[in-house]
């Protein structure tokens, strides 16, 4: 099922979404002018390389000094392709906005940074010796999505599940996002063969922070 829109009500202007959505666009498209060798480098500088941390000889063998675990920030606007940058965005514009209403800009900001670097952590200490960078927002997202969750259950999102366009309750549409993450984790973790070729880990991490902390980053007047 791909969303197309919700149906929430937005009393506000989602600046802070907005801005964050610049932000990683800015971040992709010049990456994409640049030099390959330039961007891979900013990629492995940047991006949270889990190694790096667990072993910080090999780091500096590999020119990737240790940078004080700023990388766990910084990964999160970095994106690997056209289709990452898009479908995190996209889940970005229709989400954000309504999870940075109830709760304000600056604290939607601390929630959403707050989520990602959790996220991130979580994707670390699953694979503490991957050794290609883990970059995205999407961790971030997966805390605004639990917001989302808990804040709207049943609200509706329209989407498109071929061939014909349907309303279902948010509740159901995300509940069934964390499944189709969790069958990915276990499918890399116990089926032989099959490699993990997104941070599933980071996308639960993520969800799980939004669900815990969302309720501490609601303005007084909004609360759910």
């Amino acid at each position: 099922m791909i969303p197309i829109r919700d149906t929430a009500p937005c009393n506000s202007t989602p600046y802070v979404t907005w801005g964050l959505m610049a932000i990683c666009s800015l971040i992709f498209v010049s990456m994409q002018l640049m030099p390959l060798e330039v961007s891979t480098k900013i990629l492995n500088l940047y991006g949270m390389v889990p190694n790096r941390y667990a072993n910080p000889q090999w780091g500096l063998e590999n020119g990737m000094p240790f940078d004080g675990y700023l990388s766990f920030l910084t990964n999160l606007f970095l994106h690997g392709n056209w289709m990452h940058i898009l479908f995190n965005l996209w889940f970005m514009w229709i989400f954000g906005d309504n999870v940075e209403d109830r709760m304000g800009r600056w604290r939607f900001l601390a929630f959403y940074l707050i989520c990602g670097l959790l996220a991130t952590l979580m994707q670390w200490y699953a694979s503490p010796t991957l050794i290609i960078p883990v970059v995205g927002a999407s961790g971030a997202i997966a805390g605004v999505l639990a917001a989302y969750y808990f804040i709207y259950p049943y609200e509706r999102v329209v989407v498109f599940f071929f061939p014909i366009v349907l309303q279902v309750p948010a509740v159901l549409f995300l509940g069934l996002w964390v499944i189709f993450q969790l069958y990915h984790i276990t499918s890399s973790t116990y089926v032989k063969g099959i490699e993990m070729d997104s941070a599933w880990w980071a996308h639960v991490g993520g969800f799980i922070a939004g669900a815990i902390l969302y309720r501490f980053f609601m303005r007084k007047d909004a609360a759910a």
